[in-house]
């Protein structure tokens, strides 16, 4: 299972590439419109020999429809061979476990021995969703217990509750009671030191949020490999980190179109989520100073511009960071953009033109 978590340094690239796909919805698109991109851009990152492509899970957010991540993984399983498919993540607390390894046990039957099952605590939305994702009284509730939680879970992916134990008797269907197979690697995902401790301590590979906690990345990244415990799964840790890119031949339009999402993420930062904002609209939005201040940093943590200078970037931040993968997200309004940004950093590593 190692070589399922470490992929392939291919051209020049420091490490292997990835993909982080939000399934972004822009203004004037539609759900049916960004879905049909993310298989395109599964089918681009597959070509382009990228090592895996991960779906986030988000709720209630208008301009991003990755909602329900195993829905769109199987649909994207059924348009590839090769490429690993995963979640980035799936939020444990919004599910009871065992529907979690039912879900990604399907997913392992579809495509064998390339899902991965990344996790993480956070509901991918706000409080008063959260409340309604988990019947609960607080959205904290079930946030808590996230330990005790991916204990359950992965006693249901390796069926082996102990005699006695309430479970014992409860098989996650696909799962091994079925007959000997693989089961989805667990990856732990985080913006903080929470879930970068536990999967050192558990000695499961860790990918960490760059791409919106840049702040956080290093001291993250320290505590998870001093935290590191040898496991069946990994002699060594293995951390991945997701950053935020867009090349163009143009760097001026790079700009335009992370404008697109830094307009965004304030607007979802002020309670007002929506659509992905077109160029024009984050052009013509009379920005106050404190705003401002916000979408600088936002803008700031981008990687953008020519292929050059991405590729330029995305070798200082491995540098800095020792990141053994970087997974490449594009959260701006044009899925056009988005597809060409991602072909574009694949030329500018010299990464190989695979056989479909």
């Amino acid at each position: 299972m190692t070589d399922a978590i470490r992929g392939e340094t291919r051209g020049t690239a420091p490490v292997p590439l990835s993909v982080l796909d939000l399934v972004t919805v822009g203004r004037g698109g539609s759900a049916t419109e960004s879905l049909a991109t993310s298989v395109e851009l599964v089918r681009l990152a597959e070509r382009r020999g990228f090592h895996r492509h991960w779906v986030a899970e988000h709720h209630s957010m208008p301009g991003v429809a990755s909602s329900s991540p195993a829905v769109i993984l199987a649909h994207l399983a059924a348009h590839t061979r090769r490429i690993r498919l995963g979640s980035g993540g799936v939020m444990l607390p919004n599910h009871a476990p065992l529907v979690i390894a039912e879900q990604f046990g399907t997913l392992e039957a579809l495509a064998p021995g390339r899902v991965d099952l990344g996790l993480g605590r956070a509901p991918g939305t706000d409080g008063a969703t959260a409340v309604a994702l988990r019947r609960a009284e607080s959205p904290k509730e079930g946030a808590d217990d996230f330990p005790e939680q991916l204990a359950e879970l992965t006693r249901f992916l390796d069926d082996d509750f102990p005699d006695g134990h309430p479970y014992s008797r409860i098989h996650a269907i696909p799962g091994p009671v079925q007959g000997p197979k693989g089961r989805p690697p667990v990856w732990l995902l985080g913006s903080s030191g929470f879930s970068a401790r536990l999967a050192g301590l558990l000695g499961l590979p860790f990918a960490f949020a760059h791409h919106f906690s840049g702040r956080n990345t290093i001291p993250a990244l320290d505590l998870y490999r001093e935290s590191f415990r040898p496991s069946g799964l990994l002699d060594a840790p293995y951390a991945v980190i997701s950053v935020a890119t867009l090349a163009s031949e143009d760097a001026a339009e790079a700009r335009r179109q992370v404008l697109t999402g830094a307009l965004a993420m304030l607007q979802l930062r002020s309670g007002r989520p929506g659509l992905m904002p077109t160029p024009e609209e984050a052009e013509a939005y009379r920005v106050s100073p404190v705003e401002r201040e916000f979408m600088d940093e936002w803008v700031g943590n981008v990687l953008y511009g020519t292929p050059d200078e991405v590729r330029t970037g995305l070798d200082d931040l491995q540098k800095r960071t020792g990141a053994d993968e970087l997974m490449l997200t594009a959260n701006v309004h044009s899925g056009e953009a988005r597809l060409r940004s991602h072909e574009l950093i694949a030329d500018a590593y010299e990464l190989p033109e695979l056989a479909e």
